[in-house]
């Protein structure tokens, strides 16, 4: 999935909600410094801080979308990327439904150990768990150290379910990433509920039952695939 680009449906940013068809855990990786923090303030705040504290252990953030006349909850896990802290944080990678590695476009180190925090995912969380690779601060592009090419191929290798660029500094594809994890999440779940209610159907009484997911008319927004708290201070974007 990470050479085309997605249509989303239309979708709503909601405020202070209870009550939600769907919940989901995500898990915010990568290096220190590369901007996770402030990618998931941008999504869930729409907030920027040009120097903002680097996270210690880990942050949680929430985002609440309607899609459809579906509610979805996000619970969103931002990690610390400091070596010392990673047997505190491997704890979180329990019952997440996605994880996003994020490196930054400007840092080559932080792409060379995408491997190695694939492999933690691998380890920790269950084989069906999705993953998306963010590579972040797209507004350095006189800093860039890798190209989208060398991130895409790196995606198809390896199974990665989306890739895309963004910048927590000018909101660019920050939002729609978290919208279309929602909605990929959203359409899984869906899925798998309809396998389960047909088993037991069958079983039972070998009737046909489901939970029928109706495709809404696409709007116009396209997601480019292509295209505790001790801190310390760390300058993102």
């Amino acid at each position: 999935m990470s050479n085309i680009s997605v249509q989303l449906p239309k979708y709503e940013i909601l405020d202070e909600e209870t009550n939600f068809d769907f919940i989901f855990k995500i898990i915010i990786i990568g290096d220190s410094c590369v901007g996770k923090s402030c990618l998931t303030l941008r999504a869930c705040r729409n907030e920027f801080e040009s120097c903002y504290t680097s996270t210690v252990g880990y942050d949680f953030f929430k985002m609440d979308i309607k899609i459809h006349d579906k509610k979805i909850n996000l619970q969103i896990w931002d990690t610390c990327g400091q070596e010392k802290f990673r047997s505190l944080i491997s704890n979180f990678y329990r019952n997440s439904s996605l994880a996003i590695i994020v490196y930054s476009i400007d840092n080559q180190n932080s792409y060379n150990n995408i491997g190695e925090w694939l492999n933690e995912i691998r380890k920790l969380t269950n084989p069906d768990i999705k993953i998306f690779l963010i590579g972040n601060k797209s507004d350095l592009v006189n800093l860039r150290k890798i190209s989208k090419e060398k991130a895409k191929f790196f995606c198809d290798e390896n199974g990665i379910d989306y890739f895309t660029e963004t910048s927590a500094k000018s909101g660019e594809n920050v939002e729609i990433t978290f919208v279309y994890a929602a909605y990929l999440l959203m359409k899984e779940s869906i899925k798998q509920n309809n396998k389960n209610i047909r088993n037991v159907s069958e079983d039972r009484t070998n009737s046909h039952i489901s939970f029928n997911f109706v495709e809404d008319e696409p709007s116009n927004l396209i997601l480019d695939g292509s295209s505790t708290n001790d801190k310390s201070k760390c300058c993102l974007s």
